[in-house]
């Protein structure tokens, strides 16, 4: 777990603040409560905080001081464990802007832009400050292979270096494993 919140440290000095990539536009109009629950990693590009992990998920739930708090699970197969960061949102500029600042220490914020989500919320597109840092999010552990195709597509004529994405695995792991989860 030190090794996780050290690289989401990393990566939010790296990041350090709220902006965008240029050609990428948050979602409007966005509904924050169609948002909330849980979502699985489908694909990233690699990050020191991520390296290694599969079964990746976030759960975004409502904060009592109107921000939205998030909690990053990941399984680490070389660890033999769950590795988890819980951290908080808040919008930069309104709540029908799906354009966030999150932080999982103290006062560092990194961005956090939804920039392509389907009518249902049901996946999304994720990008960071910069072109570093995409996900392919969705309600399910898996997706079909025409909309994924479709998204990472999107991605690419965007400027995202889609030869680098990893999928995530979320294949059934031992019981035991699970448990602890």
């Amino acid at each position: 777990m030190k090794f996780l919140l050290l690289g989401i440290a990393l990566l939010l000095t790296a990041c350090g603040g709220s902006g965008k990539p240029d050609n990428i536009t948050p979602v409007q109009p966005f509904e924050a409560q169609r948002y909330l629950g849980t979502w699985y990693e489908i694909a990233r590009l690699d990050h020191r905080f991520e390296r290694g992990l599969s079964h990746v998920t976030a759960e975004y739930s409502l904060r009592d001081d109107g921000g939205i708090k998030v909690v990053n699970k990941g399984y680490s197969q070389k660890d033999s464990k769950w590795n988890t960061a819980e951290g908080k949102a808040y919008f930069v500029h309104d709540q029908n802007t799906a354009h966030l600042k999150v932080s999982f220490w103290g006062p560092f914020y990194s961005s956090y832009v939804v920039f392509e989500l389907d009518k249902d919320y049901q996946y999304a597109l994720v990008s960071g400050e910069n072109k570093d840092y995409f996900w392919i999010l969705s309600r399910q552990p898996t997706m079909e292979q025409a909309v994924l195709d479709k998204l990472i597509e999107k991605a690419g004529s965007l400027g995202f270096d889609i030869s680098k994405l990893i999928k995530v695995d979320h294949t059934i792991i031992a019981d035991q494993q699970i448990s602890s989860h």
